[in-house]
């Protein structure tokens, strides 16, 4: 969730005219902590509902838990030349990569889709390349390179030599979700990053209403513990309150340190997998995840 650090207004969190750095790092780490449980959840979510039913039904939720804070504080509606990007976001981050996801984990286990997905900080770095027009150093393309490859050779080794339809759609949500990102972080200069997550979301309603309506007419709901707390938190803990106290941290403490907190974001979710969905981890999964966080240290390092 990269995003320029005047995503929020530091009058906001400030203390005697400066942030402060203690609860800032508070703040981005518990953003972290939030999204490293976006796949627990989802899997918890997926045993009482629907891979469609679970995506309408967070996204609406999210949406009007959005919605109250965007119309409790009289937020003004975005300027006409910013909403096409938040078309973007809404198509990459709150359907797109929530979807995709989800129907991944219905045959990927949380661990593997963690380690795929650790390569969104460099898709989202390459999507931001194009997308600005820089032009990254060598170092930094090789170590994307080398991440890639590394996620790459671990798909191929988990699925028996050939990719599977779930990374398939693992590898499809790093795109459109990198592209989410990517968008969001350009419109977050111009306006609070927790507003363009909120508009994306009340955006996708037409969408999402009658969608969640539809799906929960054809697939069977069962209101477990798991299931009920699933959706509860990927709505509520990962596609918002997640989002708002990771954008205040950034601006607290600024995008190079909290990135850094970032980085722990896939080995967070390998041990939530075990505490809570009870996964056994092969030896490849927490390798491949360091692997790919030293190439995103580099590539960091490399973007100065």
């Amino acid at each position: 969730m990269k995003t320029q650090s005047s995503a929020i207004a530091p009058s906001r969190i400030a203390v005697n005219g400066r942030p402060k750095a203690s609860l800032g790092t508070l703040q981005a780490a518990l953003g972290v902590t939030a999204f490293s449980l976006t796949f627990p959840a989802t899997a918890w979510g997926l045993e009482g509902f629907g891979p469609w039913s679970l995506v309408a039904v967070r996204s609406v939720l999210a949406a009007l838990i959005a919605g109250v804070c965007l119309l409790s504080l009289r937020v003004p509606l975005p300027a006409r030349r910013h909403w096409a990007g938040l078309a973007v976001v809404a198509g990459g981050v709150v359907v797109g990569f929530p979807l995709l996801t989800t129907l991944a984990l219905q045959t990927s286990t949380t661990a593997h889709a963690a380690v795929v997905v650790g390569l969104l900080p460099l898709t989202t770095a390459l999507m931001s390349a194009l997308r600005v027009g820089t032009r990254p150093s060598r170092t930094f393309w090789v170590a994307a390179l080398a991440g890639a490859a590394a996620v790459l050779a671990f798909t191929v080794q988990q699925s028996g030599g050939a990719l599977s339809t779930a990374d398939i759609y693992l590898f499809a949500a790093l795109l459109v979700c990198a592209a989410g990102y990517t968008e969001g972080g350009r419109l977050a200069r111009v306006m609070p990053g927790w507003q363009v997550i909120g508009w994306a979301l009340a955006l996708c309603l037409p969408l999402t209403v009658p969608a969640a309506v539809a799906a929960l007419s054809f697939e069977p709901v069962q209101l477990t513990f798991h299931s009920v707390a699933g959706v509860l938190w990927v709505a509520a803990g990962s596609q918002f309150l997640g989002l708002v106290v990771w954008y205040r941290g950034m601006a607290a403490i600024g995008i190079p340190k909290a990135s850094q907190l970032q980085l722990a974001q896939p080995l967070l979710t390998l041990v939530w997998s075990v505490l809570l969905l009870g996964e056994q981890l092969t030896v490849a999964a927490p390798l491949t995840a360091a692997a790919v966080l030293v190439c995103i240290a580099v590539t960091q390092r490399a973007r100065g």
